[in-house]
């Protein structure tokens, strides 16, 4: 993780578009409820998920490449840890993206460096609803 914690409010006031790499149609799972919460307080988010689906009115698409570009300026990211290094790979060949976010739990060293050496700022191993709380 490159983002201190006062960066951390900072990338949550500038980035009311995000999408979710993994936004899942199960809504007792927390790559389902922590974009609905983001959701109810305003941001703006569009999911990737490898089945479409359209629980609680999300927009859906099967790629990063699909996602309309003002919502890919930052990816948060709920897949295990070892998928995380092809979601770096798709993100860096696509470009783009300034703000990978790691979800609670999620954290790959090598990929994560990987995305700082392109540029881009990361955030692993932290809850955008845990950050918003404490934040706003």
């Amino acid at each position: 993780m490159n983002v201190t914690d006062k960066e951390i409010k900072e990338l949550l006031n500038k980035y009311k578009k995000f999408c979710v790499y993994g936004l899942s149609p199960e809504k007792s799972k927390p790559s389902h409820y922590v974009p609905k919460y983001m959701r109810d307080y305003d941001w703006k988010i569009k999911g990737i998920y490898p089945r479409i689906h359209s629980i609680n009115g999300f927009e859906i698409y099967s790629s990063l490449a699909e996602i309309p570009k003002d919502y890919r300026s930052m990816v948060v990211v709920f897949r295990a840890p070892d998928k995380v290094p092809a979601v770096v790979d798709e993100i860096i060949d696509l470009g783009g993206v300034e703000v990978l976010w790691l979800q609670l739990g999620i954290q790959h060293a090598e990929a994560e460096l990987r995305a700082q050496a392109a540029g881009i700022k990361v955030v692993s191993d932290r809850c955008l609803i845990i950050e918003h709380k404490k934040y706003f």
